[in-house]
């Protein structure tokens, strides 16, 4: 069974309470968490390597890129579609020198086993890598993607595969849209790891006929109904669009979206960061971040116009990144 809300509020305050002793006091230091059960630690943000860091030009990107690292990032998302490789491509110029210290994540755009495969190992060339830290089946879009997903010859089976092969070290998914599809995923497989769009614009949304409207339980949102499994059963969560795409940005400060993010049961916020300002305000609020509590995460989603939520819904239901 899912968690009730009351434990899963429970186990948001408990993931948010561990942050400062994980780091967030030390002078200095980005605060780290565990990344579920998967034995891996990661910086409370990632560097996120899609259409923001396709911005930079490669010369600034590769800057960008390391001044991260040298802050204390210690997580870059990528995906084989962004900027059809381009990402991975930069990546791999400087992650030799860094392998050891970062955990790299990638996407597979694939639904059938063979072209994941090829898929991955075109990404393990671009990175100049021979292993994954993690790998995500990028982008659930509804319950016929799962089917495809789940098939015989399916992207799931190869990651599997992977996996046992130690080519690759956790089985994500990521979703932007479809929290019931992802719950559902979640609950069925054998994942590790998980990414989902968690922001304070979407935490009150739910389907309902005729559109997405705001409702006092948060019932079909990410928060209300995958982020629970996903506790449950300790996978590694990344919370993704925590500014929505820069359309909730306004609405409050930065830090108090970004806190909002990092109070839930998550192990990071992957953030694009599309100017080297940004990377250094990121971190700066990152190393000072407190937990926000429940009644302060509520009071900031009712904050956000009704109108602008269900924009932000309905920009990220048919949404593809870089």
């Amino acid at each position: 069974m899912d968690l009730s809300r009351r434990q899963f509020i429970q186990a948001a305050a408990a993931g948010a309470a561990v942050a400062p002793a994980m780091g967030a006091g030390a002078a200095g230091k980005l605060p780290t968490r565990a990344f579920g059960k998967t034995g891996l630690e990661v910086s409370i943000i990632g560097f996120g390597s899609g259409s923001r860091f396709l911005m930079y030009d490669d010369e600034k990107a590769l800057e960008a890129l390391t001044r991260a690292l040298e802050l204390g990032i210690t997580y870059i998302d990528t995906a084989n579609g962004y900027g059809d490789g381009k990402s991975e491509e930069r990546i791999g110029r400087i992650l030799p020198a860094w392998r050891d210290k970062v955990t790299v994540a990638t996407k597979l755009g694939a639904r059938k086993g063979d072209d994941a495969r090829r898929q991955l190992e075109a990404s393990l060339k671009r990175l100049k890598t021979d292993h994954l830290d993690v790998v995500h089946i990028h982008a659930l879009s509804g319950d016929e993607d799962l089917a495809r997903i789940e098939a015989a010859d399916g992207v799931l089976k190869a990651l599997y595969e992977a996996r046992d092969q130690k080519v690759v070290r956790a089985v994500g998914i990521s979703c932007h849209a479809a929290p019931a599809t992802l719950k559902t995923a979640l609950e069925r497989h054998d994942f590790d790891a998980t990414q989902m769009a968690l922001n304070a614009a979407m935490a009150r949304m739910a389907d309902a006929k005729g559109g997405m409207k705001a409702t006092p339980m948060a019932e079909g949102s990410f928060e209300e109904l995958a982020l629970p499994v996903a506790v449950r059963k300790g996978l590694g969560v990344i919370a993704m669009k925590v500014f929505a795409q820069e359309q909730i940005l306004g609405a409050a400060p930065v830090e108090k979206l970004m806190a909002y993010a990092l109070s839930l049961p998550v192990s990071l916020a992957s953030l694009g960061m599309p100017k080297l300002e940004f990377i250094d305000r990121n971190i700066e609020i990152a190393r000072a971040f407190a937990p926000m509590p429940a009644d302060e995460r509520k009071r900031l989603s009712d904050s956000i116009a009704t109108e602008r939520k269900a924009a932000v819904v309905e920009f990220f239901r048919d949404h593809r990144d870089a």
